[in-house]
């Protein structure tokens, strides 16, 4: 497999792949993703050099984000405001690679790549009812902080958040 960062070219098998994951979320009555997010934040993400995919031959079998901010890191108590953090964001592993350990090797991909940026720590928001994404951070050792942040969109709509970390050093 080939783990890279996307390019504008991946886009459109990109936005296929996370309609499928959103699909499959809202089956699980995960209904935290939509028409709009993740996938219109993509190509601001590629511009940006921010997304990360891996492939197996030309199919991407997962993808995420890493940026230095979230609009939620003042929400919660982290262990230590001022040491630097990387965030990971939109994680998502195509739903034919389910239950593979590809969160897993993705999570240790970011791990990977928050130390070359020299950061302390690899931070993630997860929404309350994402079971799975929970378990699989916890699996992978994050520890979540105290705190929550509300993620109120325009329309009144609200997603309870809860915020983890795992050190790097």
């Amino acid at each position: 497999m080939d783990f890279r960062q996307a390019v504008m070219e991946d886009l459109p098998q990109l936005k296929d792949m996370y309609k499928q994951i959103i699909q499959n979320m809202n089956k699980q009555k995960i209904q935290i993703w939509d028409d709009i997010y993740p996938c219109e934040f993509f190509e601001e993400d590629i511009k940006n050099n921010q997304l990360y995919i891996l492939l197996n031959n030309e199919e991407i079998v997962s993808a995420f984000v890493l940026s230095n901010t979230n609009s939620g890191e003042t929400a919660v108590k982290w262990n230590d405001n001022h040491a630097k953090a990387v965030y990971i964001d939109r994680l998502g592993v195509n739903v034919k690679y389910s239950k593979k350990g590809i969160g897993s090797l993705m999570l240790d991909k970011a791990k990977e790549i928050a130390k070359t940026l020299d950061a302390e720590f690899l931070r993630l928001f997860v929404v309350d009812i994402n079971i799975p994404a929970i378990q699989l951070y916890t699996k992978k050792e994050f520890v979540k902080v105290n705190g929550v942040y509300n993620e109120v969109f325009d329309d009144g709509f609200v997603l309870q958040e809860y915020g983890y970390e795992i050190r790097l050093y």
